[in-house]
């Protein structure tokens, strides 16, 4: 168990809890607030994902913001991207488990990035995409730029 914590900090936290659940008599005779620990442990696991849908968030904001608003490129967009990218990268690393739900969490982050991206750019909604238009190989790819 010690080594999928540090190979799979959200599947060893779901895990655990899943556990924990399961052993509740048990638990419960040695004393341990099984319920509440579970529930901490499920939302260790949860902070993960959350973790991951906001970076995806901000990512996704400033591609689109870098696509569709090319004279106002800037240096900071770029390292706000690529920043980004690093921690995207540094919580699946951490997480693997996570990878099978980046497809559907993309789709679901894009929404909120999109409506954030007419609210900043003061571009029409017609000007954006309504679904992602990049696949979650081109978000997660350092060297991508639209």
């Amino acid at each position: 168990m010690g080594d999928l914590y540090e190979r799979d900090f959200y599947r060893w936290a779901t895990e655990q809890a899943a556990r924990m659940r399961e052993k509740q008599l048990e638990l419960e005779a040695l004393g341990i607030d099984w319920t509440n620990v579970a529930e901490e442990l499920d939302t260790l696991g949860r902070s993960e994902k959350r973790e991951l849908r906001t970076r995806l968030g901000v990512l996704l904001l400033h591609l689109l913001k870098w696509l569709y608003q090319p004279t106002h490129q800037s240096i900071s967009w770029r390292l706000t991207i690529e920043e980004q990218h690093d921690s995207v990268a540094e919580i699946l690393a951490d997480n693997p488990s996570l990878k099978p739900m980046l497809d559907p969490t993309l789709k679901e982050v894009y929404k909120d990035a999109r409506r954030k991206a007419i609210s900043e750019s003061g571009l029409g909604q017609g000007a954006f995409p309504p679904d992602c238009p990049w696949t979650s190989a081109h978000v997660l790819d350092s060297n991508f730029l639209p």
